[in-house]
């Protein structure tokens, strides 16, 4: 088994900063115009574009 040294572990680590942790999972409902009825939309989205998101109808 190959060693990994602990300096090249710590540089992968900056490298992938924030990158999944940028993103969240957003619910919004939307109402049927027919029958009234609200369904349930879930997206996973990067953070930046939640306000974006929920502005569209």
């Amino acid at each position: 088994m190959a060693k990994v040294s602990k300096n090249s572990r710590v540089g992968k680590r900056a490298a992938n900063a924030g990158s999944g942790r940028d993103f969240v999972k957003v619910i919004k409902s939307v109402k049927d115009p027919v029958s009234g009825k609200y369904s349930y939309k879930e997206v996973m989205l990067h953070k930046d574009g939640v306000k974006e998101f929920f502005a569209k109808k």
